[in-house]
This record gives structure tokens, C-alpha cells and sequence, in this order.
């Protein structure tokens, strides 16, 4: 299911820089348009949580970049 274009609108990066986020449908994913962490969507909630994100280039997204 994809997510509510309304929600994407206002969904911003938990970091104190607040960028906007863009969304990977097929994924399941939103990236931050500025510091590239990689948020999960899981049972179409986001998780925001600046702990469970991914790096920019860890050994997952590599993994995935391939």
C-alpha cells in the first residue's frame, strides 16, 4: 500500500535540519534529502526513530545499491 501523498507533505527528517523526505515505493523506504539516512516503512507507519535508520552507506545499503 502506497503512502497518503498528504502524509509525505508534511513528513520532515527527525534531525535538527528537518529536511524533507523523499519515498521509495518499491522499497519501503524514506531517505532524507539531506543527510541520506534511509527510514523503514513498516505496515505502512514510518519509523522515524533516528536510531533504527540507516547510514548512508552501510553494508545494507551497498547491498542493496548492487
Amino acid at each position: 500500500m502506497a503512502l497518503d501523498q498528504q502524509l509525505l507533505d508534511i513528513l520532515a527528517c527527525p534531525d535538527t535540519h528537518h529536511a524533507p523526505l523523499t519515498y521509495d515505493a518499491e522499497a519501503q523506504t524514506l531517505t532524507c534529502t539531506e543527510c541520506r539516512r534511509v527510514f523503514e516503512i513498516r505496515d505502512d507507519i514510518p519509523i522515524l526513530l533516528l536510531d533504527e535508520a540507516r547510514q548512508p552507506g552501510s553494508a545494507e545499503e551497498q547491498g542493496q545499491a548492487r
